[in-house]
């Protein structure tokens, strides 16, 4: 019973708090640890369905709270759509960045590199170790899952190095490819040990952002299929604004002092 003009209407009024959001300044504070991951979401376009990539980057602050830094819409994640996407950032002014927390995928991988100078890679645990299972007969995956869990369960960084060589030397006569990617992995992988170990558990893996990406998943369900990547970008920033808000209420994710994490 709603109009075409008033729905009209309504859209205009939230596409203006939505290109608000999304080009607000990031200069108000500095922002130590910066989260990236996409998910997929189907929409129409040219007369086609197809899935569309949502890459959103979210941070935590010098003070310890969390904040939706940005999002974007496209066709897939290579490495020209993420560097424009995080240039899109630092041209909004985020800046203080020590450590960016992500998968490996190659395009976002080498955006990184290419616009976060300074600032270390931590590869997520919880991703690796899903590409590492995939290498596993399913019989062995837990005890291999729990044997690659134990690098983490160290209580210095020196500790967790020589557990993770400890590791691949118990896998490798069995497991030679397990062995070889944590091999390889091994810098990008304990990038968190330079860091203060009560932050750990918060930033060697980006599941802050896995939980973002399913309540995303949750909502954008209910519409099934999006009639076009504007629609889509409405909904999506409606829910970050949400989330950011809440979380600018909620209590400290971290217990942070700036002043002593590595240059």
């Amino acid at each position: 019973g709603v109009k075409k003009s008033e729905v009209s209407r309504i859209c205009g009024e939230l596409d203006a708090v939505v290109r608000d959001f999304r080009g607000r300044r990031l200069d108000h504070l500095a922002f130590p640890y910066v989260f990236c991951d996409a998910t997929y979401v189907k929409a129409h376009e040219g007369g086609r369905v197809i899935s569309k990539a949502i890459v959103i980057a979210t941070g935590v602050t010098e003070h310890g709270h969390r904040e939706v830094l940005g999002l974007a819409t496209g066709d897939s994640e290579d490495g020209a759509f993420w560097t424009e996407f995080l240039r899109s950032l630092r041209g909004r002014g985020l800046a203080g960045v020590r450590l960016v927390i992500s998968d490996a995928h190659p395009g976002l991988k080498e955006a990184i590199a290419t616009v976060m100078l300074g600032a270390a890679w931590q590869r997520c645990r919880v991703h690796f170790m899903r590409n590492v299972l995939a290498k596993v007969p399913k019989g062995a995956a837990e005890m291999v899952a729990a044997t690659i869990r134990t690098i983490f369960a160290q209580p210095t960084g020196a500790m967790v190095r020589a557990q993770l060589e400890q590791v691949v030397d118990r896998l490798e006569p069995s497991f030679p490819d397990v062995a070889a990617m944590l091999t390889e992995a091994t810098e990008d992988l304990l990038a968190f040990t330079a860091f203060p170990v009560k932050h750990w558990k918060k930033v060697w893996s980006t599941n802050l952002l896995e939980r973002v990406n399913e309540e995303i998943k949750r909502r954008t369900r209910v519409a099934s299929l999006f009639p076009n990547e504007a629609s889509l970008l409405r909904l999506v920033s409606a829910i970050l604004m949400e989330t950011s808000e809440e979380w600018e209420t909620s209590r400290k994710y971290l217990t942070l002092e700036y002043d002593q994490l590595p240059n």
